[in-house]
């Protein structure tokens, strides 16, 4: 039986492999965002050989961290970390996030706001403030594929709605697994993410059971945090063959899209 943590109104998880480097300032501005809220903050280290799960534990005492014999990837990472947390609203944090903004009391009340949204996820800002272009569509063969060519790029604009100017939560289809929140008991009832996917299209997946379900996903571009993108592993043939295998698996999935 695993173990359960004590319960708290807020949770956050975050999944590591070998992120030394970006760990540190994610654990402190998470912290120092969800001071005075009853929040607890876990980790699961995929069997990182940097030394990460040490420089957490010695660093934040008060962060529980769950270390891994293996790597299990993205997806299941975070489901071990949902199995365990009893809280009302559960956020799952990329290690390369910076927390801002009051994110964690801002979005929760959003969810509590909105009975009938699924997910909520807000602006994801680069690190010099400028806005991530990040998708607001599920995945489809012009989005994902055709807009990557040369004379395609103008549809990398429609996918990520980067033309249309936001002032309130909107619903949108496609919610970054980079950053988002929804009530744990809704994680719980829809399995967390699936364990097809390795790494990629995670969240592509979930965004489309939440929406099957009859919800909504909604993105606050009144709330932000910042995201330190790293894309490297998809500017490598490994990265790239990872990301085709797990786009085939969404196809398979839920259909082709065009």
């Amino acid at each position: 039986m695993l173990k359960t943590f004590p319960k708290t109104e807020i949770t956050a998880g975050i999944v590591t492999y070998n992120n030394r480097e970006t760990i540190r300032k994610a654990v402190e501005t998470c912290l120092k965002e969800a001071a005075g809220l009853s929040f607890r903050l876990i980790i699961f280290d995929n069997a990182s050989t940097d030394g990460t799960p040490d420089l957490i534990e010695e660093a934040f005492p008060e962060v529980i961290v769950i270390r891994s014999e293996k790597n299990l990837g993205f997806g299941r990472g975070h489901n071990a970390i949902i199995s365990r947390v009893r809280s009302r609203y559960h956020f799952v944090v990329n290690p390369d996030i910076e927390a801002a903004d009051n994110v964690f009391r801002r979005l929760a009340d959003l969810l509590e706001a909105n009975p009938k949204a699924g997910l909520v996820t807000p602006r994801i800002l680069n690190p010099d403030g400028t806005e991530q272009a990040i998708p607001k569509f599920g995945p489809s063969i012009r989005f994902s594929i055709i807009e990557k060519f040369p004379g395609f790029h103008w549809l990398r604009t429609k996918y990520t709605r980067s033309n249309e100017t936001f002032t309130k939560p909107t619903e949108i289809q496609f919610c970054t697994g980079c950053f988002f929140a929804g009530r744990t008991k809704d994680l719980y009832d829809w399995k967390g993410f699936s364990h097809k996917y390795f790494m990629y299209c995670e969240d592509s997946d979930l965004s489309k059971r939440v929406l099957t379900s009859g919800r909504t996903i909604l993105f606050d571009p009144n709330v932000h945090v910042f995201h330190k993108w790293n894309r490297d592993n998809t500017r490598n043939m490994k990265g790239v063959m990872q990301f085709m295998k797990s786009l085939l698996i969404y196809f398979k999935t839920w259909g082709v899209q065009f």
